[in-house]
C-alpha cells in the first residue's frame, strides 16, 4: 500500500477540559469527515515534561491574556462558554478521559461523548469530576447504561490505553492540548485547524506517479 492508498487518521491528544479542545472540537470533526479522514481520540493531560505549563500555575499576566483569548474565540466561532465555569480547573480529569477511551474501546460514539463532557463543563456549569454527572452524560450522549460503561473505565486495558497516550504523547514532543497530529506532523491549538487542513488536501491530493511527458518519437 503506498501513501496515497493508505487512509487517512488524524489522532487528537487533547485534555478533555481544555477549552482550547473545546472550542475547536465541532471544526476538527468537521474537517475530519470533509476530508475522509479517521479521527482517533487521545485523551491526555498537559505534558509537564515537554514544557507544558498548567493554567493555574502560570503567571498572572498569562491568565489574563488567556482570558481575552477566550472571549475572542468564543465571539468569533460563536459557541457557548462560561470565562469562569463553576467547576474549573476539575478537581480531576481522569475519570472523564477514561471513560471516552472505554466508550471508543466498545464501539460507542466517543466524540459524542467526548463533546457531551465538553459541553457540560463549558457551558453547563456541571461538574464532570462527579461520578454520577458522567453517568448521566453517558445516558444522555450515547444511550447506554452509564454505571456500567463507568465500570469498565477501570479495567486495565481502559488504564493501559490512558498511560499509553501520555507516553505517546511525551515521545512525540507533545506540550499543551489540543495537539493533532497527521503524516507525522505535530498540529498545536484549535487555531492550527487551518494548517491540519490543507496538510490533509495536500496528503489526499498527491499523486505518486504524476504524468511525465514521453521523451521517445
Amino acid at each position: 500500500m503506498n501513501k496515497i492508498d493508505a487512509p487517512l487518521v488524524v489522532e487528537a491528544f487533547y485534555g478533555i477540559s481544555s477549552p482550547w479542545a473545546y472550542l475547536g472540537f465541532p471544526r476538527l470533526r468537521e474537517i475530519v469527515a470533509k476530508e475522509g479522514a479517521r479521527l482517533v481520540l487521545r485523551p491526555i493531560r498537559i505534558i509537564q515534561a515537554n514544557g507544558g505549563i498548567p493554567l493555574r500555575t502560570r503567571p498572572v499576566a498569562r491568565q489574563a491574556y488567556h482570558r481575552v483569548e477566550l472571549l475572542r474565540w468564543r465571539e468569533f466561532l460563536r459557541l457557548p462558554l462560561n470565562l469562569e465555569p463553576k467547576f474549573y480547573p476539575c478537581r480531576t480529569i481522569e475519570p472523564a478521559a477514561r471513560l471516552v477511551i472505554a466508550a471508543d474501546r466498545q464501539g460507542f460514539d466517543g466524540a459524542a461523548l467526548s463533546w457531551g463532557i465538553q459541553s457540560a463543563l463549558w457551558s453547563e456549569d456541571r461538574d464532570i469530576a462527579d461520578p454520577a454527572t458522567l453517568c448521566s452524560l453517558v445516558e444522555e450522549c450515547i444511550g447506554t447504561d452509564g454505571k456500567a460503561l463507568m465500570a469498565t473505565s477501570d479495567t486495565p486495558e481502559v488504564m493501559g490505553a490512558w498511560l499509553d497516550n501520555l507516553q505517546d504523547a511525551e515521545r512525540l514532543g507533545i506540550f499543551g492540548t489540543p495537539t493533532y497530529v497527521f503524516d507525522n506532523e505535530l498540529f498545536w491549538g484549535q487555531d492550527r485547524l487551518d494548517f491540519l487542513e490543507r496538510k490533509l488536501q495536500s496528503v489526499k491530493n498527491f499523486d505518486p506517479a504524476p504524468n511525465v511527458p514521453s521523451v521517445l518519437s
